[in-house]
């Protein structure tokens, strides 16, 4: 029966489709649904953002009406994660990566501007660091303004509005931020390879004493604090700067700027896939789940001049979208 499993064919059908997962992919998603519900009538797909780790969750809860189809994602499943979707009865669920997204640093337009390394944004969101004396220990984050960290930035206080644990997005940060910076210091080097757990809870602990504040999974109520605090950095995908230019600029990191070519070639420093998942076994049970689909991987959709690019996507290479376009219309 192919990716038809005879149990999941017996039962019943839904006749709309369960969507859930990244507050980044969300507005991206939600303009495919309206574009499927224009064209073809169906009932309206149920979208959901509640970030990456609690999207993969309810996705890999198990299979049947009640269980999403579709989980959006900031980041590839990992293997905690594939272990509890196997243990519910889910096999090989079908990844698609529909483009790329970049994590940005942003402030207001009238606001100072920011042009961050790693160093500094380690050295800012870090709930330990590095004795910056010089001894060999880790001490509480003592730095409370900008300037402290480097001279070569304002001397505004550190306030930082970001995404919470569950949030795909504070993971790609801890990888490509907070690893970085962590293997950079010669004390957390050696820790890595004499006691890993201890080198993940310095490494990737955020700080928790106001400087950092976990904003929700709406990345938009994080655009809303910014417009009301000028003093504060916010953390967004690409997508939200680009729909709230006339309001927000973004920050260079290593003097790289969060332009479409620099997060297309990877050479933007927090530039990021976004990828679909799909239960196989829902395929034969979901009305209009392939045809919503064959929408979204259309070029009309995530094709270079397609209508998510107004939404912030950067696009795959044409071989790219082919290849991805096949895994998700199995049969095809």
């Amino acid at each position: 029966m192919g990716i038809m499993a005879s149990t999941a064919a017996q039962q019943q059908q839904r006749d709309y489709i369960m969507i859930v997962g990244s507050s980044t992919a969300f507005p991206m998603v939600s303009t495919v649904v309206e574009r499927f519900v224009r064209k073809t009538g169906a009932r309206s797909p149920v979208v959901e953002a509640m970030g990456t780790g609690g999207g993969f969750r309810f996705f890999c809860d198990g299979v049947g009406l009640e269980m999403p189809d579709i989980t959006m994602a900031s980041r590839k499943l990992n293997e905690a994660e594939l272990k509890q979707c196997e243990s519910n009865g889910i096999q090989n669920p079908v990844e698609v990566k529909i483009g790329y997204d970049g994590i940005v640093f942003v402030n207001t337009k009238d606001a100072e501007s920011f042009d961050f390394s790693a160093r500094d944004l380690y050295l800012a969101l870090a709930r330990e660091i590095p004795d910056p004396s010089g001894r060999a220990e880790l001490v509480s984050n003592p730095y409370s303004k900008w300037n402290e960290i480097s001279e070569s930035l304002p001397a505004l206080p550190i306030k930082i509005l970001g995404p919470p644990l569950s949030s795909g997005t504070r993971d790609i940060l801890f990888e490509k931020l907070m690893e970085q910076a962590c293997a950079d210091h010669a004390m957390l080097h050696d820790m890595r390879g004499k006691d890993a757990d201890a080198y993940n809870e310095h490494c990737y602990t955020f700080r928790e004493d106001g400087a950092y504040i976990e904003a929700g999974e709406n990345d938009a109520r994080i655009v809303r604090k910014l417009s009301q605090d000028p003093g504060a950095i916010g953390i967004l995908g690409y997508n939200f700067l680009e729909r709230n230019g006339d309001l927000l600029k973004a920050a260079t990191i290593d003097s790289i700027a969060p332009e479409f070519e620099m997060i297309e070639d990877s050479s933007y420093p927090l530039s990021r896939p976004l990828y679909l998942y799909i239960k196989r076994e829902h395929y034969p049970l979901v009305n209009g789940l392939s045809e919503f689909l064959s929408e979204f991987t259309s070029d009309a959709a995530w094709g270079d001049d397609g209508y998510l690019i107004d939404k912030g996507l950067i696009p795959l290479s044409a071989e790219e979208r082919t290849s991805w376009r096949k895994r998700a219309l199995p049969g095809t």
